[in-house]
Parts: C-alpha cells; sequence; structure tokens
C-alpha cells in the first residue's frame, strides 16, 4: 500500500482512488471513535460519514506536522459533537442516589466487562454526560479545554465525569452481580 503522506497528497488533488483508500484504512479506527459519541450504529456512521467528508474538503490544512490519525481523530471527534449539539441540549441533570462509591484498578475491570458491554454502557450515558467521559478519558483532554469546547464551566465538566463514573460504576456492578468488590472507571 502507498504511503499514508503520498495518500495524502493524492487526496489534495482530488483523486477519488487515494480517498477510497484513505478512507478504507482509516474507517475502522474512526468508526470507533465516532461510535463512543453516538446512540445507535446507525448515527456512528453517519457522523464518520461527515467527518470523512470533513477532512477530505480541509485536508489541505494538514500540514503534515503530526500525526495525520491524530487530526483525522479530532475532525471525527468534532462531526460527532456537532451532530450532539443539534439534536439535544448538553446539560440534562440526572439524579443520583449518594451512595459510596469505592475504587478498584483497571484491571479489575477489564477482567469483569468486555469491551462492547462497556461500549453500550457509555452509549446509554446522557450526551453531557458522555461526552465530557469521552473527551476527559479517550481524548485525553483537560477539563479546562472540556470546557472552552462545549461552552459550559470547568465545574461542570468535573461534575459531569463525575456523575458519568458513578453511574457506569452502578451500571457494571448491576450487569455483573459484583457484590462488595471496589469498581473504578478510568
Amino acid at each position: 500500500m502507498e504511503t499514508i503522506s503520498k495518500l495524502i497528497d493524492g487526496c489534495c488533488l482530488g483523486n477519488r482512488t487515494d480517498q477510497n483508500k484513505l478512507y478504507q484504512h482509516f474507517s475502522p479506527k474512526m468508526y470507533m471513535v465516532c461510535l463512543r459519541y453516538a446512540n445507535s450504529r446507525e448515527e456512528a456512521e453517519e457522523n464518520m460519514q461527515e467527518g470523512f467528508i470533513n477532512a477530505f474538503t480541509n485536508i489541505k490544512k494538514f500540514r503534515k506536522e503530526g500525526s495525520f490519525e491524530g487530526w483525522l481523530r479530532k475532525i471525527m471527534v468534532n462531526a460527532s459533537l456537532q451532530r450532539l449539539r443539534s439534536k439535544a441540549k448538553l446539560y440534562p441533570v440526572v439524579d443520583l442516589i449518594d451512595d459510596e462509591v469505592q475504587m478498584a484498578s483497571k484491571e479489575e475491570i477489564l477482567s469483569h466487562i468486555g469491551t462492547k458491554d462497556l461500549l453500550k454502557l457509555i452509549q446509554n450515558l446522557s450526551p453531557a454526560y458522555r461526552i465530557v467521559f469521552n473527551l476527559y478519558v479517550f481524548e485525553g483532554m483537560k477539563h479546562r479545554e472540556i470546557a472552552e469546547m462545549l461552552k459550559i464551566s470547568e465545574g461542570t465538566s468535573k461534575s459531569n465525569l463525575s456523575d458519568a463514573r458513578t453511574i457506569l460504576q452502578r451500571q457494571i456492578k448491576a450487569l455483573y452481580e459484583i457484590k462488595n468488590e471496589k469498581i473504578n472507571i478510568l
């Protein structure tokens, strides 16, 4: 296969074959990124398609200074967030009962839950919680960056992350009927 750099050059010239090759190479990873923000597979596919359209439209702006995959990933996240913004407000509030949440290692969690189960639980979070959780945990953003991006306060970002973790912890415990075990979600 041609190098990514040559495919990018071809895409800059509007070469459909190179666009298709680049799409085929990156679509599995980008689909997984979009799936974390979507409510369904169909919505994730739509987000990914919109992201690739944006990427091919703006590919000349890629300066080849960093990772193309990272640049493309950011476009996919933005496409997913744009769809969520257009669908509903990002600030629903979920009442949480004040239970003590205990902690455990990532290894303990992974021994109890599969990737598909975790993805489904994340998809069931409210949009506000899901977005902050994904941006913080999977994209590695700081609360300050999340707050600026979503136009919310840092405190709201921190609160949404905490609530998302609490909800996921409870769902994992219920799903696997885990009793008296510590669960920590990232």
